[in-house]
């Protein structure tokens, strides 16, 4: 039996914690391709590789590609707990990867339908269908604790007089 969004997506949120637990942004993602084999998964590592490029989906490309020793990622599905960045949209377009989905939306910085709407700009030769909101409050909850741990934790060292 097929896995669903749902399940692929909470394969990516146990990924989201093995980021957490590096102290790293608590972002997961997993490349499926339509025979429902995983051929990637990553985890935010920017921090600790030194490597700004070290995105959730970046990772996650990177190991499929070289598991289908191919740059094109035809006929697969990017699962993301956190709606991509301009960085990934681009990559993900790159790798013709065919349909997205994101659990939770960033405001702030998503690229594919709330900061900007790059993944559908007409300046693209490859469209990519995307679908937001899968297990949008558990991905969204993880971030949250994250930021409010880094907040307190911040809080804590001004108090006490003392450089974060």
């Amino acid at each position: 039996m097929p896995l669903t969004d749902e399940d692929w997506m909470q394969r990516a949120l146990e990924l989201a914690h093995f980021a957490e637990e590096e102290g790293e942004v608590p972002v997961g993602a997993v490349v499926v391709a339509t025979n429902d084999q995983c051929l990637g998964e990553g985890w935010n590592t920017p921090v600790n590789l030194s490597d700004p490029t070290a995105h959730a989906e970046i990772i996650a490309l990177r190991e499929a590609a070289k598991q289908l020793q191919n740059y094109r990622l035809v006929n697969t599905t990017l699962y993301v707990t956190l709606e991509p960045c301009a960085m990934c949209v681009g990559a993900i377009i790159h790798a013709r990867i065919e349909r997205l989905v994101f659990g939770t939306p960033d405001s702030k910085r998503g690229a594919v339908c709330s900061a900007v709407q790059l993944i559908d700009a007409d300046f693209f030769n490859h469209k990519v269908r995307w679908e937001g909101g899968i297990l949008a409050t558990p991905c969204a909850e993880v971030l949250q604790r994250f930021f409010r741990g880094k907040r307190k934790r911040q809080d804590q060292f001004l108090s006490s007089g003392k450089n974060p």
